[in-house]
C-alpha cells in the first residue's frame, strides 16, 4: 500500500467491538486536506467485527487480546504499547474500547490519546448513560471527546455535541441520536488535535519516544 502523504499525524484507532466510530474517522481521513492518517486499527478481541470493516478500507490492523494476558494488565499493556511504536503512532483514538488503562499507560500517551463518551461530561461517567440520562429526567444529552487521563471520564474536553431527550424517548431511541453527534465530533475532535489547536500537556507528562 503507498504511504500517506508526508506530514499528517499517524493514527491508531482501539476497538472492541464493531467499530462504528472508527469508521466514522476513517471516512473524515479520506480528505485529502485532512491532518490525520489512519494507519492502524487494534482490537483487545479477535471477534470484533470492525476488524474486517478495517481491513476492506485498506487500513493495517492487530489484535491484542487481552484474555492471553489473564490478570496481568501490566503485560498487555506492553504489547499494545509495542504494537503502537511499532506502527510509530503519533495519536491513539477509542473507539468503543472496553477496557481501563492503568494510570502508568496512560501517562505514556498524555496529551496523544482521546475517548469519546455517550454523555455530556461531566454528567453521566462510566456505563449505562442513555438509562442514567433518562432516569433523572434531563432535557438534553449528548457525546463528548476528551483527552484520556488516569481518572475515568475526566479528562480535558476536546468537543461536544448536545441532543434533545424527546418525550417517549427509549434508550435505544436516544442512543441512536447520541451516535449520530458521535460520529459528528470525532473527526472534528481528532482534527483539532492533529492540527495541535487542542493540547493538553500535564506538568507530569514524560513523552514516549519514537
Amino acid at each position: 500500500m503507498a504511504e500517506k502523504p508526508t506530514g499528517k499525524k499517524r493514527v491508531a484507532i482501539l476497538i472492541s467491538g464493531r467499530g462504528s466510530n472508527m469508521v466514522a474517522l476513517i471516512e473524515a481521513a479520506k480528505a485529502d486536506d485532512y491532518p490525520a492518517a489512519i494507519v492502524l486499527v487494534v482490537s483487545n478481541r479477535p471477534d470484533a467485527s470492525g476488524l474486517s470493516r478495517a481491513r476492506e478500507a485498506g487500513i493495517e490492523t492487530a489484535i491484542v487480546d487481552h484474555r492471553q494476558f489473564g490478570e496481568d494488565r501490566a503485560a498487555f499493556e506492553r504489547a499494545m504499547d509495542a504494537q503502537l511504536r511499532q506502527h510509530r503512532i503519533d495519536l491513539v483514538c477509542l473507539a468503543g474500547f472496553m477496557r481501563l488503562f492503568t494510570p502508568a499507560f496512560v501517562r505514556l500517551w498524555n496529551g496523544r490519546m482521546l475517548n469519546i463518551h455517550p454523555a455530556l461530561l461531566p454528567q453521566f461517567k462510566g456505563l449505562h448513560t442513555h438509562r442514567r440520562a433518562l432516569e433523572a429526567g434531563v432535557k438534553r444529552h449528548g457525546a463528548t471527546v476528551h483527552f484520556v487521563v488516569p481518572e475515568m471520564d475526566s479528562g480535558p474536553i476536546v468537543a461536544q455535541e448536545s441532543v434533545p431527550v424527546l418525550e417517549g424517548d427509549t434508550e435505544e431511541t436516544l442512543a441512536h441520536r447520541v451516535l449520530e453527534a458521535e460520529h459528528r465530533i470525532y473527526p472534528q475532535a481528532l482534527r483539532l488535535v492533529a492540527e495541535g489547536r487542542a493540547t493538553f500537556a500535564p506538568s507530569n507528562n514524560r513523552e514516549a519516544s519514537h
